[in-house]
């Protein structure tokens, strides 16, 4: 089937986080599909049910619970004796806001899932993988893991925290079997900015920021229903660059998905930097005007 699996010629296993919707469901049900053992994994209970009812060997994993991922790779290990071919890092979300109002509750709050229950996951699998010589590490960063854009730094951040995670581990997992890659979407159809709006809610006192115009137009973004962002691409465009990383004999070290992501990685590297910024806001939707007194 591929080179990942010829060695055991048995259907290859992956672990998936954050599979309850969007980009992890569907990247679960599409490698099932080519015949792929595949853990699927929820932060919320009734989520692991449904995925059960669905088909799929499904448990309960929080990457902000370091207990819950521990006890999660145990019992893959245990189903699987011992083997495991893939994981993708895929669970993540984002607390939006300006900078100013990012509290440090609000950045570890964001960074216990996007950043360290990743690199707590990958730690937990990598003894087993170097043991077997091979397996592949998957993380779902953003086209935000290298270019900002306002009201987004708490996301922004852990994404690129997670760009020179995986840099580095890349580097040390050099003639081991063992390969790192990012996958960089762009706009995808999923609930994410439904869940960023509760977690705005959450964080920020929009009323009490010096911000407070400027949200209007990100709060407005945030809950458009129906109303995808522009290049909005389905999941499973994500699925398919998954699958390619998977199964190649030789895998790229980043994939970008959707326009958006192709053209900045492109004008980071050529343009200024004050140039770029300009863009980025443009794109955004967001531009900060409002609050610098040009109403």
């Amino acid at each position: 089937m591929t080179d990942l699996i010829q060695p055991s010629m048995k259907s290859p296993i992956v672990l998936i986080s954050g599979c309850s919707t969007g980009i992890g469901a569907c990247v679960a049900h599409g490698l099932r599909g080519r015949g792929w053992r595949v853990f699927a994994t929820a932060r919320r209970i009734e989520d692991v049910e449904r995925l059960r009812l669905a088909g799929f060997e499904a448990l309960w994993m929080d990457m902000a619970d370091s207990a819950s991922i521990h006890s999660c790779v145990a019992e893959v290990l245990r189903l699987s004796d011992g083997r495991l071919d893939a994981v993708f890092n895929n669970a993540g979300f984002a607390v939006p806001g300006a900078v100013e109002d990012l509290t440090r509750d609000a950045m570890r709050h964001q960074f216990e899932t996007n950043v360290f229950g990743v690199i707590e996951l990958t730690n937990a699998v990598l003894p087993v993988m170097r043991k077997q010589g091979h397996g592949r590490l998957l993380f779902n960063s953003s086209v935000l893991g290298f270019a900002a854009m306002p009201y987004r730094g708490a996301y922004n951040a852990s994404k690129f925290a997670i760009e020179g995670f995986v840099d580095t581990l890349r580097q040390e997992l050099y003639g081991s079997g063992l390969a790192a890659v990012l996958i960089e979407p762009g706009p995808i159809e999923s609930c994410f900015r439904a869940n960023a709006a509760l977690q705005f809610s959450r964080w920020v006192d929009a009323e009490a920021s010096f911000h407070r115009l400027s949200y209007l137009a990100m709060r407005s973004r945030l809950n458009k229903k129906g109303v995808a962002a522009p290049f909005t691409l389905p999941a499973e465009a994500v699925m398919n660059v998954v699958v390619r990383a998977l199964e190649a004999s030789r895998q790229q070290d980043r994939y970008r998905v959707t326009w958006p992501s192709k053209v900045f990685w492109y004008l980071k590297r050529f343009l200024p930097v004050r140039m770029l910024d300009r863009i980025l806001l443009a794109a955004s939707g967001d531009e900060p005007g409002a609050s610098y007194g040009r109403r």
